[in-house]
């Protein structure tokens, strides 16, 4: 439901929004943050958290005004103001010592422990505080920090390109290239937002990819997660992953079977290897997810085939869905589906997306939400 008392807020809260989105990618495991502040329904200063262990938003764009603010100024920010002391001092105890009257929020901390305590504070204080305005928009920004912050567990997104009749590739195994360029550029921009991008051997062997984020400003290689359970990639040296400047970014993850076939060979070329109890209850992927949050990997974007994607779903690993959907159809039963999963006979065991967001990508449509798995 629209709120039309936020109507006057909202373009300063969008353009709070457009500055945490410069720091697109930098923050983790931080949220990325904006904040302006606004005196006689103008913007005075701005300010944006750059990356973890810098000053957050609000002190920035305090810092960026250079004086006190006016009475009635007005401060804005994506995120409930943090109120307790990490690498950086409480932002309420900034927003105070200020001396701003009234503050706008948008989405609230998600942390169980603190949220709504920040906005507690500044109103015990005596300070005005709206807090709601693009909500949805605010936390949206954050998905990654949103869940490991709740949940202590790495975020792991599914991104998955198919034709109208949910087809990766033809009978033969032909995929390049199944959606369009708008959407091969929006791929590179959520390469650049996770720390973590994976993929299967399988996907390796028959694409080659290098996995890493080739944008406008400049190239970005996250670290690259390439699944390889039986160490079936030793001796691939040609591969772009063990050959490019990044190889050092690239880690190999075998499981314990493959560990006597020496996976010596992945680290002298320069890569990396983590071998993963595979026997563990949960399997392999509830191995990984263990193992990234171990190394403070807060989210791993995956980049998967059918087999990969159709365990990751069916074993209810997968958080989150990123599907580009080309106006194509193969009409083959034989092309590649998008997952290879278990049967579900019943609608009762469908597997839902909620809060769903659609967007119109050149001719292509990007569908993505947060997975939501039957009742056990």
């Amino acid at each position: 439901m629209i709120n039309p008392d936020f109507a006057p807020h909202e373009p300063f809260m969008r353009r709070a929004l457009e500055l945490a989105r410069r720091a697109w990618g930098d923050t983790h495991p931080n949220p990325m943050v904006g904040a302006v502040i606004v005196e006689d329904g103008v913007i005075v200063a701005e300010g944006w958290h750059t990356r973890a262990g810098e000053p957050h938003a609000e002190p920035a764009a305090l810092a960026a005004l250079g004086r006190a603010p006016k009475p009635g100024a007005t401060l804005y920010v994506t995120l409930e103001p943090c109120c307790t002391h990490g690498r950086t001092p409480p932002c309420t105890e900034a927003i105070k010592a200020a001396g701003l009257r009234r503050v706008v929020v948008g989405a609230t901390d998600p942390n169980p422990a603190h949220a709504g305590h920040g906005l507690q504070i500044l109103r015990e204080a005596g300070i005005e505080v709206i807090d709601g305005v693009l909500a949805d928009d605010c936390a949206d920004l954050n998905i990654i920090f949103n869940h490991n912050i709740v949940t202590g567990a790495p975020f792991f997104a599914v991104k998955i390109a198919t034709t109208l009749d949910g087809r990766t590739a033809t009978r033969t195994g032909e995929s390049k290239w199944i959606t369009g360029e708008d959407s091969r550029a929006e791929v590179m921009r959520l390469r650049r937002l996770f720390p973590a991008v994976a993929a299967g051997s399988g996907t390796v062997k028959a694409d080659n990819p290098r996995l890493n984020a080739r944008l406008p400003e400049g190239d970005h290689c996250p670290i690259r997660l390439i699944l390889d359970r039986s160490g079936s990639l030793m001796g691939r040296g040609d591969l772009n992953i063990f050959s490019d400047e990044n190889k050092h970014r690239t880690v190999v993850v075998l499981g314990e079977r493959a560990f006597d076939e020496s996976p010596l060979w992945y680290e002298e070329i320069g890569a990396q290897v983590w071998v993963i109890p595979d026997k563990d209850e949960g399997g392999f992927l509830a191995a990984l997810r263990k193992r990234c949050a171990k190394e403070g990997i807060t989210g791993v974007l995956f980049e998967p085939g059918g087999l990969l994607s159709g365990a990751m779903i069916g074993e209810g690993i997968a958080d989150y869905l990123y599907h580009f959907c080309a106006p194509t159809l193969l009409a083959d039963d034989a092309a590649k589906p998008l997952a290879a999963g278990p049967a579900r006979p019943h609608l009762k065991d469908v597997i839902r997306l909620r809060d769903v967001r659609r967007q119109q990508i050149g001719d292509d449509t990007l569908t993505r939400g947060h997975l939501v798995y039957p009742a056990k």
